[in-house]
Protein backbone atom coordinates (compact mmCIF):
# COMPACT_ATOMS: atom_id res chain seq x y z
CA UNK A 1 0.00 0.00 0.00
CA UNK A 2 2.79 2.48 0.95
CA UNK A 3 4.28 1.78 -2.39
CA UNK A 4 1.28 1.92 -4.19
CA UNK A 5 0.78 5.54 -2.45
CA UNK A 6 4.80 6.34 -3.06
CA UNK A 7 4.36 5.73 -6.71
CA UNK A 8 0.76 7.62 -7.12
CA UNK A 9 2.81 10.60 -5.45
CA UNK A 10 5.82 10.34 -7.88
CA UNK A 11 3.36 10.11 -10.79
CA UNK A 12 1.47 13.08 -9.16
CA UNK A 13 4.64 14.67 -9.11
CA UNK A 14 5.67 13.97 -12.34
CA UNK A 15 2.17 15.29 -13.36
CA UNK A 16 2.30 18.59 -12.51
CA UNK A 17 6.03 19.10 -15.02
CA UNK A 18 3.75 18.48 -17.46
CA UNK A 19 1.09 20.52 -16.34
CA UNK A 20 2.66 23.68 -15.22
CA UNK A 21 5.38 23.05 -17.85
CA UNK A 22 7.99 23.13 -15.13
CA UNK A 23 12.23 21.68 -16.07
CA UNK A 24 12.30 18.09 -14.93
CA UNK A 25 15.05 17.25 -12.08
CA UNK A 26 16.37 19.58 -9.38
CA UNK A 27 18.10 22.36 -11.06
CA UNK A 28 18.31 25.59 -9.70
CA UNK A 29 16.12 26.79 -12.58
CA UNK A 30 13.56 23.74 -12.39
CA UNK A 31 13.14 24.65 -8.59
CA UNK A 32 12.75 28.51 -9.38
CA UNK A 33 10.05 27.39 -11.84
CA UNK A 34 8.60 24.94 -9.34
CA UNK A 35 8.48 27.69 -6.60
CA UNK A 36 6.92 29.84 -8.80
CA UNK A 37 4.23 28.13 -10.72
CA UNK A 38 3.13 24.97 -8.08
CA UNK A 39 4.06 26.18 -5.03
CA UNK A 40 3.06 29.87 -5.77
CA UNK A 41 6.19 31.37 -3.56
CA UNK A 42 7.51 33.98 -6.11
CA UNK A 43 9.78 35.70 -3.64
CA UNK A 44 11.81 31.99 -2.74
CA UNK A 45 11.27 31.67 -6.94
CA UNK A 46 13.25 34.57 -7.06
CA UNK A 47 15.87 33.68 -4.74
CA UNK A 48 16.25 30.02 -6.86
CA UNK A 49 16.46 32.25 -10.16
CA UNK A 50 19.35 34.37 -8.63
CA UNK A 51 21.15 30.72 -7.49
CA UNK A 52 20.53 29.72 -11.35
CA UNK A 53 21.75 32.61 -12.77
CA UNK A 54 24.98 32.12 -10.70
CA UNK A 55 25.11 28.42 -11.44
CA UNK A 56 25.26 29.00 -15.13
CA UNK A 57 21.59 27.26 -15.55
CA UNK A 58 19.63 28.51 -18.24
CA UNK A 59 20.72 32.21 -17.61
CA UNK A 60 18.98 33.37 -20.42
CA UNK A 61 15.58 32.58 -18.71
CA UNK A 62 15.95 32.68 -15.54
CA UNK A 63 17.30 36.09 -16.15
CA UNK A 64 14.03 37.04 -17.73
CA UNK A 65 11.54 35.34 -15.33
CA UNK A 66 13.17 36.46 -12.47
CA UNK A 67 13.03 40.53 -13.66
CA UNK A 68 9.27 39.72 -14.52
CA UNK A 69 8.84 38.05 -11.15
CA UNK A 70 10.76 41.47 -9.34
CA UNK A 71 8.30 43.70 -11.41
CA UNK A 72 5.12 42.03 -10.26
CA UNK A 73 6.92 42.29 -6.33
CA UNK A 74 6.73 45.99 -7.39
CA UNK A 75 10.88 45.30 -6.85
CA UNK A 76 11.57 46.64 -10.77
CA UNK A 77 14.48 49.09 -9.34
CA UNK A 78 15.85 45.48 -8.58
CA UNK A 79 14.52 44.30 -11.65
CA UNK A 80 16.84 46.77 -13.75
CA UNK A 81 20.02 46.58 -12.51
CA UNK A 82 19.83 42.89 -12.37
CA UNK A 83 19.42 43.03 -16.14
CA UNK A 84 21.97 45.88 -16.56
CA UNK A 85 24.42 43.98 -14.18
CA UNK A 86 23.89 39.81 -15.53
CA UNK A 87 22.81 40.45 -19.14
CA UNK A 88 26.49 40.12 -20.56
CA UNK A 89 26.08 36.09 -19.47
CA UNK A 90 23.08 35.65 -21.82
CA UNK A 91 23.24 35.17 -24.89
CA UNK A 92 22.95 37.18 -27.88
CA UNK A 93 19.66 35.90 -29.00
CA UNK A 94 18.19 37.07 -25.21
CA UNK A 95 19.15 41.20 -25.82
CA UNK A 96 16.33 41.96 -27.49
CA UNK A 97 13.73 40.60 -25.08
CA UNK A 98 15.90 42.00 -22.13
CA UNK A 99 15.51 45.32 -23.79
CA UNK A 100 11.40 44.79 -24.11
CA UNK A 101 11.81 44.07 -20.31
CA UNK A 102 14.02 47.00 -19.61
CA UNK A 103 11.43 49.17 -21.64
CA UNK A 104 9.05 48.08 -19.37
CA UNK A 105 10.74 48.52 -15.99
CA UNK A 106 11.78 51.88 -17.11
CA UNK A 107 8.06 53.19 -17.60
CA UNK A 108 7.15 51.58 -14.22
CA UNK A 109 9.82 52.96 -12.27
CA UNK A 110 8.81 56.22 -13.94
CA UNK A 111 12.57 56.58 -15.64
CA UNK A 112 11.64 58.23 -18.75
CA UNK A 113 14.62 59.47 -19.68
CA UNK A 114 16.31 56.09 -19.84
CA UNK A 115 13.00 54.33 -21.45
CA UNK A 116 13.29 56.97 -24.22
CA UNK A 117 16.67 56.26 -24.96
CA UNK A 118 16.40 52.72 -25.32
CA UNK A 119 13.20 53.19 -27.49
CA UNK A 120 15.01 55.24 -29.84
CA UNK A 121 17.97 52.74 -29.77
CA UNK A 122 15.01 49.95 -31.08
CA UNK A 123 13.51 52.20 -33.89
CA UNK A 124 17.22 52.95 -35.21
CA UNK A 125 17.63 49.58 -35.75
CA UNK A 126 14.99 49.22 -37.74
CA UNK A 127 15.68 52.23 -39.96
CA UNK A 128 18.81 51.02 -40.40
CA UNK A 129 17.46 47.12 -41.34
CA UNK A 130 19.52 45.68 -38.47
CA UNK A 131 16.28 44.61 -36.54
CA UNK A 132 15.24 40.93 -36.88
CA UNK A 133 18.33 40.01 -38.50
CA UNK A 134 17.72 41.86 -41.91
CA UNK A 135 14.13 40.32 -42.23
CA UNK A 136 10.65 41.49 -42.17
CA UNK A 137 9.19 39.14 -39.62
CA UNK A 138 10.31 37.27 -36.56
CA UNK A 139 8.77 34.32 -34.07
CA UNK A 140 8.42 35.75 -30.59
CA UNK A 141 7.02 33.77 -27.57
CA UNK A 142 4.79 34.37 -25.20
CA UNK A 143 3.18 32.48 -22.59
CA UNK A 144 4.42 29.38 -24.18
CA UNK A 145 2.63 30.05 -27.21
CA UNK A 146 4.77 31.52 -30.48
CA UNK A 147 3.95 34.17 -33.04
CA UNK A 148 4.71 35.99 -35.89
CA UNK A 149 5.66 39.55 -35.28
CA UNK A 150 6.22 41.85 -38.29
CA UNK A 151 8.92 44.42 -38.74
CA UNK A 152 6.15 46.85 -40.12
CA UNK A 153 3.72 46.75 -36.89
CA UNK A 154 6.89 46.75 -34.60
CA UNK A 155 7.69 50.23 -36.44
CA UNK A 156 4.25 51.10 -35.82
CA UNK A 157 4.47 49.92 -32.34
CA UNK A 158 7.71 51.51 -30.73
CA UNK A 159 6.71 54.86 -32.43
CA UNK A 160 3.59 54.57 -30.12
CA UNK A 161 5.52 53.48 -26.98
CA UNK A 162 8.12 56.32 -27.38
CA UNK A 163 5.29 59.09 -28.27
CA UNK A 164 3.50 58.11 -24.88
CA UNK A 165 6.58 58.69 -23.06
CA UNK A 166 7.02 62.11 -24.41
CA UNK A 167 3.70 62.74 -23.39
CA UNK A 168 4.85 61.98 -19.76
CA UNK A 169 7.72 64.54 -20.30
CA UNK A 170 5.07 67.40 -21.41
CA UNK A 171 7.40 67.38 -25.00
CA UNK A 172 4.31 67.20 -26.59
CA UNK A 173 6.23 68.17 -30.08
CA UNK A 174 8.02 65.26 -30.23
CA UNK A 175 5.24 63.23 -29.06
CA UNK A 176 2.84 64.65 -32.58
CA UNK A 177 6.12 63.83 -34.56
CA UNK A 178 6.29 60.18 -33.59
CA UNK A 179 2.39 59.81 -33.40
CA UNK A 180 1.98 61.00 -36.85
CA UNK A 181 5.06 58.93 -38.06
CA UNK A 182 3.38 55.81 -36.11
CA UNK A 183 -0.03 56.51 -38.33
CA UNK A 184 1.63 57.26 -40.97
CA UNK A 185 2.79 53.20 -41.47
CA UNK A 186 0.05 51.79 -39.83
CA UNK A 187 -2.75 53.83 -38.33
CA UNK A 188 -5.17 52.65 -35.40
CA UNK A 189 -7.81 53.70 -33.04
CA UNK A 190 -5.10 54.09 -29.72
CA UNK A 191 -2.45 56.23 -31.77
CA UNK A 192 -5.08 58.24 -32.94
CA UNK A 193 -6.86 59.30 -29.79
CA UNK A 194 -3.26 59.70 -28.44
CA UNK A 195 -2.13 62.43 -31.66
CA UNK A 196 -5.82 63.95 -30.20
CA UNK A 197 -4.96 64.32 -26.67
CA UNK A 198 -1.25 65.52 -27.35
CA UNK A 199 -3.02 68.40 -30.22
CA UNK A 200 -5.05 69.31 -27.37
CA UNK A 201 -2.61 69.48 -24.81
CA UNK A 202 -0.63 72.15 -27.40
CA UNK A 203 -3.98 74.00 -28.00
CA UNK A 204 -4.73 72.96 -31.38
CA UNK A 205 -8.37 71.71 -31.11
CA UNK A 206 -9.32 71.95 -34.60
CA UNK A 207 -6.99 69.43 -35.59
CA UNK A 208 -7.66 66.96 -32.16
CA UNK A 209 -11.27 67.34 -33.32
CA UNK A 210 -10.55 66.56 -36.77
CA UNK A 211 -8.31 63.31 -35.72
CA UNK A 212 -11.00 62.35 -32.87
CA UNK A 213 -13.94 62.36 -34.99
CA UNK A 214 -12.48 59.62 -37.26
CA UNK A 215 -12.06 57.84 -34.39
CA UNK A 216 -15.90 58.12 -33.99
CA UNK A 217 -16.54 57.62 -37.44
CA UNK A 218 -14.54 54.13 -37.04
CA UNK A 219 -11.82 55.06 -39.59
CA UNK A 220 -9.29 53.43 -38.08
CA UNK A 221 -8.52 49.69 -36.94
CA UNK A 222 -9.96 48.41 -33.79
CA UNK A 223 -12.61 51.91 -33.73
CA UNK A 224 -15.23 49.46 -32.78
CA UNK A 225 -13.33 49.02 -29.61
CA UNK A 226 -15.87 50.21 -27.37
CA UNK A 227 -13.24 51.41 -24.71
CA UNK A 228 -11.55 53.92 -28.20
CA UNK A 229 -14.81 55.52 -28.50
CA UNK A 230 -15.37 56.43 -25.26
CA UNK A 231 -11.93 57.66 -24.94
CA UNK A 232 -12.83 59.58 -28.00
CA UNK A 233 -15.83 60.86 -27.15
CA UNK A 234 -14.65 62.31 -23.81
CA UNK A 235 -11.36 64.36 -25.37
CA UNK A 236 -13.58 65.74 -27.46
CA UNK A 237 -15.98 67.04 -24.62
CA UNK A 238 -12.79 68.32 -22.92
CA UNK A 239 -11.98 70.28 -26.48
CA UNK A 240 -15.68 71.91 -25.68
CA UNK A 241 -14.89 73.02 -22.59
CA UNK A 242 -11.21 74.75 -23.63
CA UNK A 243 -11.10 78.35 -24.43
CA UNK A 244 -11.17 79.42 -27.71
CA UNK A 245 -8.10 79.79 -29.27
CA UNK A 246 -6.91 82.25 -32.35
CA UNK A 247 -4.95 80.14 -35.09
CA UNK A 248 -2.29 82.92 -34.87
CA UNK A 249 -1.23 81.56 -31.37
CA UNK A 250 -0.31 78.40 -32.31
CA UNK A 251 1.73 79.31 -35.75
CA UNK A 252 0.18 79.51 -39.16
CA UNK A 253 2.93 76.94 -40.39
CA UNK A 254 2.20 74.09 -38.54
CA UNK A 255 2.86 71.31 -41.77
CA UNK A 256 5.87 72.66 -42.23
CA UNK A 257 7.13 72.80 -38.75
CA UNK A 258 6.56 68.92 -38.89
CA UNK A 259 8.28 68.44 -41.69
CA UNK A 260 11.29 70.12 -40.39
CA UNK A 261 10.86 67.98 -37.26
CA UNK A 262 10.30 64.63 -38.97
CA UNK A 263 13.76 65.48 -40.79
CA UNK A 264 15.51 65.78 -37.85
CA UNK A 265 13.90 62.87 -35.95
CA UNK A 266 14.87 61.19 -39.13
CA UNK A 267 18.59 62.36 -38.88
CA UNK A 268 18.88 61.31 -35.34
CA UNK A 269 17.51 58.04 -35.60
CA UNK A 270 19.10 57.66 -39.08
CA UNK A 271 22.55 59.50 -39.46
CA UNK A 272 24.00 56.76 -42.27
CA UNK A 273 22.48 54.29 -44.70
CA UNK A 274 23.29 50.59 -44.44
CA UNK A 275 21.99 48.14 -47.04
CA UNK A 276 18.43 46.69 -46.38
CA UNK A 277 15.67 45.03 -47.29
CA UNK A 278 13.13 46.89 -49.71
CA UNK A 279 10.95 47.53 -46.44
CA UNK A 280 13.35 49.23 -44.89
CA UNK A 281 13.66 51.51 -47.94
CA UNK A 282 10.11 52.42 -48.14
CA UNK A 283 10.29 52.87 -43.82
CA UNK A 284 13.33 55.63 -44.91
CA UNK A 285 11.07 57.25 -47.05
CA UNK A 286 8.17 58.22 -44.52
CA UNK A 287 9.23 61.94 -44.53
CA UNK A 288 8.66 62.15 -48.11
CA UNK A 289 4.58 60.99 -47.89
CA UNK A 290 3.69 62.97 -44.53
CA UNK A 291 -0.13 64.21 -45.65
CA UNK A 292 0.09 68.30 -46.52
Amino acid sequence: MEAEKRRGGGEKEDMSHVIHKVPAGDSPYGRAKHLQLVEKDPEMAIVWFWKAINAGDRVDSALKDMAVGMKQQDRAEEAVEAIKSFRHLCSKQAQVSLDNLLIDLYKKCGRMEEQIELLKQKLGMIILGEAFNGKTTKTARSHGKKFQISIQRETSRIPGNLGWAYMQQNNYDAAEVVYRKAQMIEPDANKACNLGLCLIKKGRFDEARAVLEEVLHRRYPSSDDGKMISRAEQLLREIELQPAVSPLEVGLSIKEEIMERLDLVMNEWAPFRSKRLPIFEEISTWRDHIAC
